[in-house]
């Protein structure tokens, strides 16, 4: 099954990225801004088929009206195995679920590998029709970062054990630590729950840490999945930065 991908961050992503094959690319024959031709040279170097066309046509084929005048047609994205991605010795893993809605998703991905992120792990669901955009609102990270879907969430705690890295759950419980006083080990995976849903019950389960964000007011509801990933990875961001220059 083809997907479409718009817009030059999006259909850039997906040629740099190499997580899919991209069959076909649309481009308005009046485009010629320097991103564009950058995107046309490195979709040349991949062999990647480049038709010049109209507008309308491009129209024809895009969900929203926001491509800037480029598309990629593209085949279903590579689903890599943990074992593919956990040799490094250094190594951040994240498992989100309980978020729906794809544009939060992407929002959650984002920061995720902006942050250094080495791979994210899902339950299976197929975000076939959503691609797109998740692909935008992630700002071509989607495209970037390692996906492992979860057929069965118990397989992958097992194989994060065998594999050394332990699991720490965003989860706000008795026993939880404080972020800003927990040290993230060298390899870990973090799990962040939608706002609604939270995790699941066999990953809170199996958690070998949980830990918390801090509120400077009495304010009792979730952050959304998106903020939490932002606050929860750069923080491991800057212990890193921080205890590998001191």
């Amino acid at each position: 099954m083809e997907q479409i991908l718009e817009g030059n961050i999006s259909v850039k992503a997906a040629i740099l990225g190499g997580h899919r094959h991209v069959v076909k690319i649309l481009v308005d024959q009046k485009k010629h801004d320097k991103d564009t031709k950058f995107i046309l040279h490195r979709a040349k170097e991949k062999n990647i088929e480049i038709v010049f066309v109209n507008r309308e046509s491009i129209d024809a084929f895009a969900q929203g009206s926001t491509h800037g005048g480029l598309i990629a047609i593209c085949k279903k994205r590579t689903i890599e195995k943990l074992s593919q991605v956990a040799n490094k010795h250094d190594l951040f893993f994240a498992l989100v679920e309980g978020v729906e809605d794809p544009y939060n998703f992407g929002y959650v991905i984002r920061a995720l590998y902006a942050a250094g992120c080495d791979g994210l792990i899902t339950p299976k669901r197929n975000w076939t029709n959503a691609a797109g955009v998740v692909a935008k609102a992630s700002a071509g990270a989607s495209e970037y970062i390692s996906l492992i879907q979860a057929d069965d969430m118990n397989s992958i705690i097992t194989e994060l054990n065998d594999l050394n890295v332990p699991l720490i759950c965003a989860n706000r419980v008795a026993d939880a630590q404080n972020l800003y006083t927990y040290r993230f080990p060298k390899r870990f995976c973090l799990a962040i729950g939608g706002e609604m849903r939270g995790l699941s019950s066999v990953v809170i389960k199996n958690a070998q840490q949980n830990i918390y964000i801090p509120y400077a007011n009495d304010f009792r509801n979730a952050m959304s999945a998106a903020s939490s990933a932002a606050i929860l990875s750069f923080e491991y961001l800057r212990q890193k930065h921080y205890h590998r220059n001191n």
